[in-house]
C-alpha cells in the first residue's frame, strides 16, 4: 500500500488544499504499478470526498461557514450545480474549487449515501484513468 500516495488522495479531496495527481504521476513515472496505484489514490480521494460529504450531512450552514471558512461563494456556486444538475453533477466532485463544496452540498442536501458514493468514485477513477494512460 502506498500510504503517501493514499494520504495525499485523501487530503487533496477535503476542504484542505493540496494535489494528489503529481504524486500519482510521480509514482506511475518509477515504474509502479499501474492498476494499484490509480485504485490507491482513487480509493483515498472518494474517502476524503465522503469525510466533506459526512462535514455537509452533519452540520449546518453556519458552522460551515464560521469553522471551515468556505466562502459563500463556494457554497452557493456548489448549491446551484447541485440544484440544476442534480445528483450527476457529483461526476465532477474532482474539479478544483468546485468539487470539495460540492461534495459539502450534497451532504448538505442530504443525497443518498450510495448515489454519492457510486457516482464520486465513478468520476474520480476516472481522472486518474486518464491521468495512468501515458504509463500503460
Amino acid at each position: 500500500m502506498d500510504w503517501p500516495l493514499f494520504f495525499s488522495a485523501l487530503i487533496s479531496s477535503t476542504l484542505f488544499p493540496g494535489g494528489s495527481e503529481v504524486l500519482l504521476l510521480y509514482r506511475l513515472n518509477e515504474g509502479g504499478n499501474i492498476v494499484a496505484l490509480v485504485l490507491i489514490a482513487t480509493l483515498g480521494n472518494v474517502l476524503g470526498s465522503l469525510i466533506t460529504y459526512g462535514m455537509g450531512r452533519l452540520g449546518n450552514a453556519a458552522v460551515h461557514k464560521r469553522w471551515l471558512r468556505i466562502s459563500e461563494t463556494q457554497t452557493e456556486r456548489a448549491e446551484q450545480w447541485f440544484e440544476k444538475y442534480g445528483r450527476p453533477s457529483l461526476l465532477l466532485a474532482w474539479l478544483p474549487i468546485v468539487g470539495d463544496p460540492l461534495c459539502l452540498a450534497a451532504g448538505l442536501m442530504r443525497c443518498q449515501l450510495i448515489t454519492f458514493l457510486v457516482l464520486v468514485s465513478i468520476g474520480k477513477l476516472a481522472r486518474y484513468s486518464v491521468l495512468a494512460i501515458p504509463f500503460i
